[in-house]
């Protein structure tokens, strides 16, 4: 696959993927076009060398792997991990708020965005939504997506606020409520947003049991550049990592070793959830992949110390106008190659034995790479990586693609970097 294709494949994840369970949705129909089996973790499972299988967890987390046709009790696990959800603004229970007129929705701020690139935007809603089942105690959830350009958060003119590009804080319950649009006789004063819900969906608005959903940019991913050489879109991240993970699972030939992506939710806050890194979920799944392999207790304990984690998520790019942000030796730059992220306090789960694994793999086929560490003074964030390896404990190291303006409503890459992000992982998984 080539620069073209694999860009082509990531654009496609960018507008299909506006939620996490779209992000799911998405990642499962490509599976099932390949071959992929579906199981489930509350039946037993029969695996076969050779097979190629997949679980979904609540609709927002899912795992992928492959057998190797030549696997004994011995071969080892090869996993990447990346995430599937993005800061953005969650819509509230009772939603609806009668701002003098104007219909707006109460919202709440998940993880953590670039608040004040929300504003002034079209803006759209996704998510799923549990829909009664008359005689039923189990409700039918659907999912949801507006595409359309539905809403928008309007910043207050600068003639009311002088001093708004000295830098002003949002407060986040009064200043980011979304205007949906009038309240007049053709939109419902009480339950607007349920009733376009209910509409949209073609049920009762009584039926609607609950939801979540989430306001998304629906702006599409675009080239940028005198040479289009940079990528303009929102959901970079975690989505390129995703991306890579599925393409180079499905084009990996390793037949030696179980290949196994995990692409979690709830990263953006903090992972510790029944769907999130910081689980047991993808533990018990190892178990139920080994046991169904075979394996003893001990040969199952033994075939997941005998593994690798690649935790894939997007790294720091050095900013032209705030250089003095970087680390004063190691600046990564957009189109100079995937990043591997270190840390000694392991935000970045890294160590020399992980990293010279991918360096060994990069120079061997020629991949592009390059480091990233914070400024000593300077308080990073975290990823995935360290909370995954803590529950399962093998040789982990943190990869991904350099962008700017991480955490805002539209951010930035190299065009350059997915191909590179992609040969790595097609390389690790063959």
């Amino acid at each position: 696959m080539n620069k073209n294709q694999i860009n082509q494949q990531l654009f496609q994840l960018l507008e299909a993927g506006v939620t996490p369970f779209h992000v799911v949705s998405y990642v499962e129909e490509k599976l099932l076009g390949a071959g992929y089996q579906s199981l489930k973790m509350t039946e037993s499972w029969k695996l076969q060398k050779g097979g190629t299988y997949y679980v979904k967890h609540n609709d927002s987390s899912l795992f992928a792997f492959r057998i190797g046709e030549k696997v004994t009790e011995n071969s080892m696990i090869k996993m990447a991990a990346a995430h599937t959800d993005h800061p953005c603004l969650h819509i509230k229970p009772a939603p609806e708020v009668n701002g003098a007129g104007y219909a707006q929705v109460n919202v709440e701020v998940y993880g953590g965005p670039i608040l004040n690139t929300w504003l002034d935007r079209p803006l759209s809603v996704a998510g799923r939504i549990a829909i009664r089942e008359k005689g039923s105690r189990q409700p039918k959830v659907e999912l949801f997506d507006a595409k359309k350009h539905i809403l928008t958060i309007p910043n207050l003119a600068i003639h009311m606020n002088r001093d708004v590009n000295k830098g002003v804080e949002l407060n986040r319950q009064t200043d980011l409520l979304p205007i949906l649009g009038m309240v007049k006789e053709s939109l419902e004063e009480d339950n607007f947003f349920l009733s376009y819900l209910a509409k949209e969906l073609d049920v009762a608005m009584e039926d609607i049991l609950d939801y979540e959903l989430f306001i998304y940019n629906p702006e599409k991913p675009e080239f940028v550049g005198l040479e289009e050489e940079l990528i303009s879109s929102p959901r970079l991240d975690d989505l390129t990592s995703v991306c890579a993970l599925v393409q180079g699972l499905l084009d990996g030939s390793d037949k030696e070793s179980i290949s196994l992506i995990a692409l979690f939710n709830h990263e953006e806050i903090g992972s510790k959830t029944k769907q999130g890194a910081d689980s047991m979920v993808l533990n018990h799944l190892i178990d139920k992949m080994q046991i169904a392999l075979g394996r003893t207790e001990e040969q199952r304990i033994m075939g997941l110390y005998n593994g690798t984690l690649l935790s894939v998520d997007v790294a720091h790019a050095m900013h032209p106008n705030k250089q003095a942000k970087t680390d004063i030796t190691n600046k990564p730059l957009l189109n100079g190659g995937m990043v591997i992220k270190e840390a000694c306090v392991q935000s970045y789960a890294t160590d020399c034995e992980a990293v010279g694994i991918v360096a060994s793999l990069c120079l061997d086929n020629n991949i592009s790479y390059q480091k990233f560490v914070n400024r000593s003074d300077e308080r990073g964030g975290g990823t995935l990586g360290s909370l995954a390896s803590s529950m399962s404990p093998v040789k982990t190291i943190d990869i991904g693609v350099p962008m700017l303006a991480m955490h805002s409503a539209r951010e930035c890459m190299g065009a350059e970097d997915e191909l590179a992000l992609y040969q790595l992982l097609c390389a690790y998984f063959s």
